[in-house]
């Protein structure tokens, strides 16, 4: 496909999602949901100092200390289901919070995503070792998958094999990341072959599929990575694939995007390329069946702000220029 100018993308971008063009000036995104939606959810990211069964005190990325409540019903994973006071000192955590940010609801410890396509995997008498191509914008990445979570992980990846895509949730662990949930069913076909995206039925206001998460994110970053950038915009060869009939857009576009499942809206700033992210054509199946694709990728704060759980790792999204 011919590149587009910036103007023409402008002007493409405001029919499909059938808004006025002047509509598409960029504007601050707004860091809080509808206050209509409920309680605003809060995320905290950083290295716990110190952990009790009542208070949990993390050193954020900016040095300052968070000394927050632990409420009676909050859960913690780190590999599997934990106390909150069983979390290890030093465990880089992600902390939903409610109350205006001081009672933690759920926290994720040394939690990651792995997303990839696989280029080749290790023999082992128990635990394999997968080398994965994550984009060209993340490079190559080495993953442990335990004996104990092969058999979960290969009943939804069936294909272990070099050029099919894989995503699971795991823990880094002893500087490793070990892959213990999957994220997605694999799709059947091989990353290069992503089925086309349907024709348009006329302008949307809002587009509908999967949101998803990644940790390739500055740590506490809020923001998104889009699938449909221009390759000069990206500079990026492998942007602009998707089985979603999603308009181009700019780096720095407003994004408003709504978790369906929860009923939560923000506004985001596309930050970066979902280029591998278009290439996967799954469903997110958290409350009914979202349509195929993935439509953007959330950072980690963003994904859990809007109300999503990283373990279950997408909710069915709508999204629209901010």
């Amino acid at each position: 496909m011919p590149y587009r100018s910036a103007d023409r993308r402008r002007v493409l971008a405001a029919a499909v999602l059938g808004r006025p063009l002047d509509s598409l000036d960029e504007r601050e995104p707004d860091p809080e949901s509808d206050p209509e939606e409920g309680e605003p959810l809060h995320s905290i990211t950083g290295e716990i100092l110190d952990v009790s069964p009542h208070l949990i005190v993390v050193e954020t990325p900016e040095g300052e200390e968070e000394r927050l409540v632990i409420a009676p019903w909050a859960t913690a994973w780190r590999g599997e289901n934990v106390s909150p006071a069983d979390l290890p000192i030093g465990a880089h955590v992600i902390v939903r919070a409610l109350q205006g940010g001081r009672v933690v609801d759920r926290i994720w410890a040394d939690i990651t995503r792995i997303t990839g396509v696989i280029q080749s995997v290790g023999t082992g008498r128990r635990d394999l070792t997968v080398e994965l191509y994550c984009g060209p914008h993340r490079g190559r990445r080495t993953i442990v998958i335990p004996y104990g979570a092969s058999g979960r992980l290969r009943v939804r990846h069936p294909q272990f094999e070099s050029g099919y895509l894989f995503d699971a949730i795991g823990i880094r662990e002893d500087g490793a990341a070990h892959a213990r949930l999957p994220a997605t069913s694999q799709p059947p076909y091989r990353w290069t072959s992503v089925p086309k995206p349907p024709p348009g039925y006329g302008a949307q206001s809002r587009i509908s599929g999967t949101s998803t998460w990644s940790d390739t994110f500055d740590w506490g970053e809020r923001g998104v990575a889009y699938p449909m950038l221009e390759r000069a915009d990206s500079d990026c060869q492998d942007a602009g694939v998707s089985c979603t009939a999603l308009p181009y857009l700019a780096l720095g576009s407003a994004l408003s995007v709504r978790n369906v499942c929860a009923g939560r809206t923000t506004v985001l700033p596309i930050v970066a390329c979902g280029c591998l992210a278009g290439r996967f054509c799954d469903r997110c199946l958290e409350c009914g069946t979202s349509p195929r694709g993935r439509i953007v990728e959330l950072s980690p704060v963003s994904f859990v702000e809007l109300g999503g759980e990283l373990t279950k790792g997408c909710f069915n999204a709508r999204v629209g220029l901010g």
